[in-house]
Formats: C-alpha cells, structure tokens, sequence
C-alpha cells in the first residue's frame, strides 16, 4: 500500500536518528500503531529497511520518564507517544519530568477526528492548552499531510538544539491519509532533517572578567550541575589550578566520581557536611551547569564572588549573584577559560577541603553504622558502593533513597545516576532504570526505589522489565525497594517544617512482599531483614542470571539530616515530638543515634 502519514512519520523519525519509542496503544494513535508495525514486519524481512523498536510501558506517564531517562542516558532526544485524552494527560507528568530537568524529548500525541474537535465528542481534549506549558518550545498540531514533515523536522530540531519538550498532536483519521508530495507552491512549506552540533563559548572580554574574579579568590568553590556532564575533564583542571574543591548538585552527581578527595559530595538538604562547610566558607563561587534552587545552603550574599556558566540564558544569575555569566557550553567555554586562569601556589584552602572531606565521610559512615529497627537505611547503599561492577548505572527514586543515593553511595569512573531532580516525582526510579537498560543493554542497573513509589507505579513497571529482560546482553536489573511502611520523607519533612506529629492514616503504607511478586513474575527476589544479611543479598542479586528484586526492611525512624539544622527545623521537630506523636521514642532514638554517629564516628 502507499505510504500513509504514519508511515512517513516514522521514516523521517529514523532519518532524525530515533530507533526506540515508549509508549501504549490507543485508537488516538491507530494508525501510528499500525505504521510501526508495518516498519518492523519490513525490517524482519530486509536487514536494512529502517526500524524503530517500540516499548511497551504499562502507563504513559512511565513512557514519558522512560523518554527522559533515555536523553538523560544517552545525550539523544527520547521518544514517547501517546493515545488521545486520558494518554495525553497521562503522558504530563513525564513530560514534565523532562522539561524541569533540560532533557530534550519528542512526544507524539494522538487526537480525535479532525471532525469531531471542538464538538465535546468522546476524548475531545484541548490538547493545544494542554501541552502548551510543558511543550512551549514547540506544539503544533497537524491538520493536513503537506504540515506533518516540517512539523516532526522542527519537533526533532528544537528539542535537540534547546534541550526541550517538543509535541506534535495528530489527528487519528489524518495518520491514516495517503502522504502527499508537497508542490513548490505558495504556502507549501519544505523543510529537511539535520542539525550540526555547536559548542557556544562567550567571547574574549567575557573569559577575561571571569578569570579576573576566580584568579582573585583565595577560597575557590565549585558547583556542578547536569550541565557539567561531559566537561568533567575541565572541571578537574579548573579545579586543580585554583586549589578549589568540588561540590554536586543532584543531577551532577555522575560528573566526578565520588571517591576523588577533593569533591565534598552532594549539595543542599540532602548534601554533605562537607559540601555545607565548602560553600559556607569560600570566597569565591564558580556554578557550571547547576539550577541548584536552595539558596540556604549557597554562601551568603556578599560573602563570595561570582561566576556562571549555563547554556541556557534563562538560568544565569538566578540562583546567586554572580559578577560574571558565562552563556556557554560548560566544556567548550572552561577549555577557553584555563587559558586565562591562574594556579594557585598556596593550597592551604585545597589541603582544608579535603580534611574536611575526610571527615565528612567519616561522619557519614559512623551514622550508617548505628542500630536501627531493624535496618539502617543507609547501610544498604553503603554496603552497594563497594559492590557496584565498572559502568554500572544507578536511579533513585524521590524521597528518603534520594538521601543515601545521594551522600552514602559513591559512583566511580565511568558510572551514571540520576533522579528526577527538578519535578522530584515520585515513581522514576523503576522507568529509568528500564529505560537506561534499554540504551545500555550491556551494563548492570540498579533501581533504588521507595516503598510509596513502588506502589504506585514501580510494580506494574516489573511486568516491563519480566516481558523484555532476556533481551538484554546482561541481565542484571536490580530493584531495591525501601521497605521502612512508610512515606517517610513526607513524615519528616511534617515534623521538620510544620512542627506535626505523623499522621499514620496518610503515612503508613501496608507491607507487600515485593520480593515474592517478582518470583511470580520469573524474576529473582529475595526480603532481608537483618543487617548482616545485606551484603550477602547485594552478591546474590548481582550474581543472578535474571532482574532481581531485594525487598529490605529499613527503619523509617532514621532522618535525613541535613548537613546543619536551622532552629526553625529545631523547633519544628521539637513541637511535632510534644504535639501526639505516637513513635516519639522511636524518632528521639533515631535522631540522636544519627548525630551520635556524625559527631562521634567510632561511638
């Protein structure tokens, strides 16, 4: 048969170089469905027809992280579609992962009948104003074939070059019409695919005033963010011609490994002590490729210079006020730099860095080591760190496994991580991961998953991972879930913040035996619950011939603290603890064991 609109989609989308798409199937994307097929029944058949491989997820919102991940896994732009309606809006709150993290995504979005639009028929949905705030930098919709090229060229393109949400929304009966050549006529637009890759450095004058503030700093900071991937080379250099130490961001926490002396860790609430004494104590600040929002945890203003580097205008100057914005890719405009900067002959501030660094790992591994009821949290990505095999990808979910994902688990050479950072939406964990198996069949993935986010999506997410597995060069997808019954995050976060005690009736999260549904479903699974049994566990999982699921009991009355506590923290903790909370022993027990272990490691 001729060509349909479908079929042309998919083609110029493999000409823009897609090869894997996420999704789940609708009549609002029938035909789209019915061309893919086709595609793939032409590839079984000739080796080099084109194809694209579809995914099939068990909701459309774990089509738009799996989408994210992908970009956040490979540098690509990630590909989802979704049916008319309910799969639109589904299909948001991926998108929006995407669009608060700077990952570039295509969505393809199916819509009823050109007819019917506008005439309140069944899945008529202003699909326009629906995507238009996570889609702002490009959604269209297509309403004859001669539109459909330019519009998937300028979806594919601005999300590539911007690093944005792009949508395109396709009328169910117009992906079954016959594709059409377009005439070189008034109003017929012709368009085509490509894009060369550009590396923005500011010019001469600009490198200069930055260098002119780092090269006068005696107590340089840097803060890296996803912006950094790829220039971790250059902020090693910078670093080390200006003695500086290196604090990270969530999502720049795979830039630099973590075992180096002089990086502090993570920033923020869920930072390091080492990371809060490197920002609280220099004088001077170079920010790469961070939108890092907490400005508590950032030097005062007037305490330090400033200096930025962002590809994105928008974000410059508006989390510290910074002397000098750098408009640049983070690589290209650091190798400019170097040139200009000058090494720093006095270390004294490099030498205090990394003591303070090795003492807030110290600290760090003495509050993981006290007793809990009846596990420790961060004894479990402690007892992984050593275990991680080279190249190995971890993702966390939000919550409490984003504290010890982010200051217990050190990420080596050569590893990736990520979360869902800006969004911080419960549920990512599992898609990513799948997501990341899929870009990278070859390396082993681990998921550290809440038991809330579990629940929510990540179990129907190991019918994903049970249906395509044996597709994988290894094997190795681990899903640790956090078993602590709880929405522990969101407790302490009300004790901390609103001074109320736990409210179990919103809190407490039934027992599931996570472990036992895997084996169900052919995959491997094992519950632990005691401390001595989770190291162990790690081996087993990372031994198996098949996905594992670890099901670990962990205390919830074990806090994220953060690196200092302010006394509206103090006296909102204190109120909780004298307001009806029923786990007051507990939570008292907990908390001082925390800050027993941090100030007396060996205690």
């Amino acid at each position: 048969m001729a060509d349909t609109v479908a079929d042309f989609i998919w083609k110029r989308l493999h000409d823009w170089g897609a090869r894997r798409v996420y999704g789940y199937p609708g009549d609002g994307i029938g035909g789209l469905v019915g061309a893919l097929h086709r595609m793939q029944k032409e590839a079984e058949d000739d080796a080099d027809a084109p194809c694209i491989d579809f995914v099939q997820v068990r909701h459309e919102e774990m089509a738009g992280l799996c989408a994210t991940a992908h970009a956040k896994f490979t540098g690509e732009v990630g590909l989802c579609m979704a049916t008319s309606g309910p799969g639109a809006i589904h299909l948001l709150n991926g998108l929006y992962d995407a669009k608060g993290d700077h990952m570039p995504v295509v969505a393809l979005v199916g819509q009823q009948a050109r007819s019917a639009m506008g005439s309140h028929y069944q899945q008529d949905v202003d699909l326009q104003s629906l995507l238009k705030d996570v889609a702002g930098a490009f959604v269209e919709t297509a309403t004859v074939p001669a539109q459909v090229p330019h519009l998937i060229d300028r979806a594919w393109r601005i999300a590539a070059a911007e690093r944005a949400v792009c949508a395109v929304i396709l009328p169910n009966d117009l992906q079954v019409e016959k594709m059409e050549d377009r005439p070189r006529e008034h109003f017929y637009v012709h368009s085509g695919v490509g894009l060369t890759a550009t590396r923005p450095v500011p010019e001469d004058g600009a490198l200069a005033a930055a260098a002119e503030v780092l090269n006068a700093g005696e107590k340089v900071a840097i803060l890296i963010g996803a912006g950094a991937k790829g220039a971790a080379a250059e902020v090693a250099e910078v670093a080390d011609i200006l003695g500086a130490g290196v604090a990270k961001a969530l999502l720049g926490k795979e830039v630099l490994p973590d075992t180096l002396p002089w990086v502090t860790g993570s920033m923020g609430l869920l930072g390091t002590p080492a990371s809060d004494e490197l920002m609280q104590g220099c004088d001077t600040l170079l920010m790469v490729g961070t939108g890092f929002p907490y400005a508590e945890f950032l030097p005062r203003p007037g305490q330090a210079r400033g200096v930025q580097i962002d590809l994105s205008a928008g974000m410059l100057g508006l989390r510290y006020p910074a002397e000098v914005n750098l408009l640049g890719d983070a690589a290209a405009t650091l190798r400019a730099l170097i040139p200009h900067l000058a090494r720093k002959e006095d270390r004294s501030w490099r030498e205090t860095v990394e003591k303070s660094v090795a003492k807030s790992r110290e600290a760090l591994a003495g509050a993981a080591g006290q007793e809990a009821d009846p596990i420790n949290p961060q004894r479990i990505t402690r007892e992984l760190s050593p275990r991680l095999p080279d190249r190995a990808i971890v993702t966390t979910d939000s919550g409490t496994t984003t504290a010890w994902w982010a200051r217990d688990l050190d990420l080596r050479e050569g590893m990736m991580g990520s979360c869902s950072g800006t969004l911080a939406t419960m549920g990512c964990a599992v898609p990513y991961a799948i997501a990341a198996k899929f870009a990278h069949p070859d390396r082993a993935v681990i998921a550290l998953a809440g038991d809330g986010a579990m629940q929510m999506n990540g179990m129907s997410e190991l019918v994903t991972i049970a249906r395509y597995w044996k597709r994988w060069a290894d094997p190795r997808l681990i899903v640790m879930v956090l078993n602590n019954r709880e929405l522990a995050f969101v407790t302490w976060e009300e004790r901390t913040q609103l001074g109320d005690p736990k409210y179990p009736a919103s809190q407490d999260l039934p027992d599931i035996p996570y472990a036992d549904v895997a084996r169900l479903m052919g995959l491997g699974g094992r519950r632990v619950e005691t401390p001595g049994d989770i190291g162990p566990a790690w081996d087993e999982a990372l031994a198996a011939d098949r996905p594992f699921v670890l099901d670990i009991l962990a205390d919830p009355n074990v806090p994220p603290l953060p690196p200092h506590i302010t006394l509206a923290q103090a006296r909102g903790f204190a109120n909780a603890l004298w307001s009806g909370e029923e786990e007051r022993a507990g939570v008292i027990g907990g908390a001082a064991r925390q800050i027993l272990g941090r100030l007396l490691p060996d205690a």
